[in-house]
């Protein structure tokens, strides 16, 4: 992965470790409409090739503290049910459907659908995903819209139900330092 750009929400998902080890982070800050801003602006200014995203999820399918990587990205707070359409579809966007598909690029981990919303998930989510976010679909239409490649690995830090916000806090080091780690073996590969 060359000219490659990583993108997180938060720096309390990195907990400085990328800092100190002298790895660039950008930081897109919470939700959809911050994540798409942050993604555009990340490409045009770096000129990157591929976009890496690594951050935290909820889940009720992944064990807590697995690194998943995403293969898929839909939005679960997309709902015009109302005048017809499916949850999740955006109306009249046939250049870009409800799903997007992501090529893999960490064959060993196991691999999800995460479902983006402008919420913190504490329940199950109106369409069909394995685990949850706030940013990453609309950091993926963004790359798929200017033609850059979008890689997106979660670390699960809360089942997605009541106790998750205790979770997600208790949780993060562990995530950063995982999150690190597979990092380091991505500027090893290269």
């Amino acid at each position: 992965m060359s000219d490659l750009a990583l993108i997180m929400a938060l720096p309390s998902e990195s907990k400085g470790l990328f800092e100190q080890a002298g790895i660039e982070v950008h930081y897109s800050g919470i939700g959809k409409v911050n994540a798409a801003f942050k993604a555009f602006e990340v490409i045009h200014k770096t000129g990157c090739k591929t976009l890496l995203n690594l951050g935290t999820a909820g889940s009720s399918h992944f064990n807590a503290h697995e690194l998943v990587e995403v293969t898929t990205f839909v939005q679960r707070d997309m709902d015009v049910s109302p005048l017809g359409f499916a949850v999740g579809v955006t109306p009249m966007d046939e250049d870009h459907p409800a799903e997007i598909h992501l090529q893999s690029y960490f064959q060993y981990l196991p691999q999800g659908i995460c479902g983006t919303g402008d919420s913190f998930e504490t329940g199950l989510p109106k369409v069909p995903c394995h685990l949850v976010d706030m940013e990453g679909y609309a950091m993926a239409k963004v790359c798929k819209k200017l033609g850059v490649r979008f890689v997106s690995v979660k670390y699960i830090t809360d089942g997605a139900n009541e106790t998750a916000h205790l979770d997600w806090e208790e949780n993060l080091l562990l995530g950063a330092q995982k999150l690190s780690k597979l990092y380091q073996t991505i500027k090893e590969e290269q």
